[in-house]
């Protein structure tokens, strides 16, 4: 009888062994990158390619390949991605619509995007998990932070969709929240500049090109890096931001491991030139 006690014991602890350490990501040191884990933020417009309006197909396949660069670095990704490809509620398309309906129509078109972004992950042989502030249980998990959490340490991209589930704040503010939630290190804002300037580069040729900035002066000076009460939250919280450009294939990686001349890293304090 103590025999078979002990042989039952021995593979309950083989089993609970099992259950501890299978579909767990890695935690070895990141000797090439210098994070952990990002959040990623990339608008709805960068789905759209040359299309004035919706998702090129072939660009979100582009996209897959750039975030599956990043996740054989052995670094947990988080991505946060916008809808103004399809419908944004402070756009002309809303029109005269209550602003909170139309809030909610461009959080449904984030949903969307996300969905093309899981779709094209997956086909790249990436596992990735959708977790919406909106319940829509039939295309996504509803978002819960431990949960996301556990998603990341277990090696699965994961795509924050809807938002924050509320009308009035954008998804940069989505972003910048669900960054802090999951203790990433920083946001890699994905936009068509290489970083952030004194003035749109695409409309001012005497346009100069940020190293460094603070936060402060990003709120002086009016610069469109994220909204402000993105940047405010980034601020109090102390969550650094790089702005890059996705244009060129192997940026973000090229971000990740600090190389010089590649985006705009916002932050408290600039650092004290040598």
């Amino acid at each position: 009888m103590r025999r078979a006690e002990a042989e039952s014991e021995t593979h309950s602890d083989r089993r609970t062994s099992n259950i501890n350490t299978s579909n767990i990501m890695t935690t070895a040191p990141i000797e090439s990158s210098a994070f952990h884990r990002i959040l990623l933020k990339i608008s709805g417009e960068a789905l759209m390619g040359e299309k004035s309006f919706g998702i090129d197909v072939k660009i979100a396949r582009a996209v897959a390949d750039e975030i599956k660069q990043v996740h054989a670095l052995g670094v947990q990704v988080a991505v946060v991605v916008g809808g103004g490809n399809i419908f944004r509620g402070v756009s002309a398309s809303a029109g005269s619509m209550n602003r909170s309906s139309a809030d909610y129509i461009g959080m449904l078109a984030t949903v969307m995007n996300a969905v093309v972004l899981q779709e094209a992950l997956e086909q790249v042989g990436v596992n990735t998990r959708v977790l919406s502030a909106i319940d829509i249980p039939q295309l996504a998990e509803p978002f819960v932070r431990r949960r996301a959490i556990r998603h990341l340490e277990k090696g699965r991209i994961v795509i924050f969709a809807a938002g924050t589930g509320n009308p009035f704040f954008s998804t940069d503010s989505a972003a910048a929240l669900r960054a802090l939630e999951i203790k990433a290190d920083v946001i890699l804002k994905a936009t068509k500049v290489d970083g952030v300037y004194s003035a749109d580069p695409m409309k001012d040729p005497t346009a100069t090109k940020f190293d460094c900035i603070t936060y402060l002066e990003v709120l002086e000076k009016q610069l469109r890096v994220m909204d402000a009460s993105a940047i405010s939250l980034c601020m109090d919280n102390n969550l650094p931001i790089i702005v890059f450009s996705m244009r060129t294939g192997g940026n973000i990686v090229r971000v990740l491991k600090n190389e010089p001349g590649f985006g705009t890293r916002v932050c408290l304090e600039k650092p004290i030139a040598q």
